[in-house]
């Protein structure tokens, strides 16, 4: 492939199928960037405006041949307008101390907070049986710049938004968080803040991975206005009108 930007040819390697983690009776490939290319921030940033999205040091974006579903999304920090629901969300926050951290600040009170996470919400995938090791290793890579938004309440992690920053974006990679603090909604709490972060920043977009439509587990995404989807090489607003509408135009 070429990298519009810079003008940069990069080899794509082709995966090993595998079973889909969001679709039934689905088969996923990806397309990966050769891991020799010497990755950084900047190129990442125009690869995430492609589709891609990273795993580690791995970055890919699927390449299935029969299903087109995972839709690369991005929220326009700029023009984001909470609903009714995510302004609850930030009120009843609100007593929760935000504090940001690199990646190289992962310790034993992040690896704990994670472990209870996986351990309440994929028990049936053996994702908890993972060491710390292997959970830097997926959360965190070696050429890019990874911050740790964390939600404290009074002494207690109960909140940390992993979070790519690049020269133009930032790019939400995973969210985990203390679900006995369901009323909380802190999944929703984790997005908010790293919309926050942009303004801080002065980035135009949040990154939000893939969407599918018929994927239970992405529902949430559609939930946050205008929020933009990549198809055939365009971005453009889901239900263009109402949000228009929405944004006074």
């Amino acid at each position: 492939m070429m990298h519009d930007e810079t003008s940069v040819s990069v080899t794509l390697y082709v995966g090993v199928p595998h079973q889909c983690s969001y679709l039934e009776n689905e088969t996923t490939t990806l397309h990966i960037i050769d891991p020799q290319f010497s990755m950084n921030s900047a190129f990442y940033g125009g690869l995430l405006a492609q589709g891609f999205r990273r795993s580690g040091d791995m970055v890919y974006r699927p390449g299935c041949e029969k299903c087109h579903a995972c839709i690369p999304a991005r929220i326009p920090a700029t023009y984001y307008k909470a609903n009714r629901s995510q302004k609850r969300t930030c009120k009843v926050n609100r007593d929760i101390d935000i504090r940001y951290r690199s990646q190289a600040g992962f310790s034993d009170v992040h690896f704990e907070l994670y472990n209870r996470y996986l351990e309440s919400r994929h028990q049936e995938g053996g994702m908890a049986e993972h060491t710390q090791e292997q959970i830097e290793q997926f959360l965190g890579c070696s050429w890019g710049e990874t911050e740790l938004i964390e939600g404290w309440l009074d002494d207690q992690l109960v909140m940390v938004a992993v979070t790519d920053r690049t020269p133009n974006a930032l790019s939400a990679l995973y969210t985990f968080f203390d679900t006995q603090l369901h009323k909380r909604s802190l999944g929703t709490f984790g997005i908010l803040c790293q919309l926050e972060r942009c303004t801080q920043l002065g980035l135009p977009w949040l990154y939000l991975g893939y969407w599918i439509e018929n994927c239970r587990k992405m529902s949430y995404k559609q939930a946050f206005k205008p929020i933009e989807l990549l198809q055939e090489g365009e971005w453009s607003f889901l239900d263009d009108t109402r949000l228009f509408q929405d944004l006074g135009f």
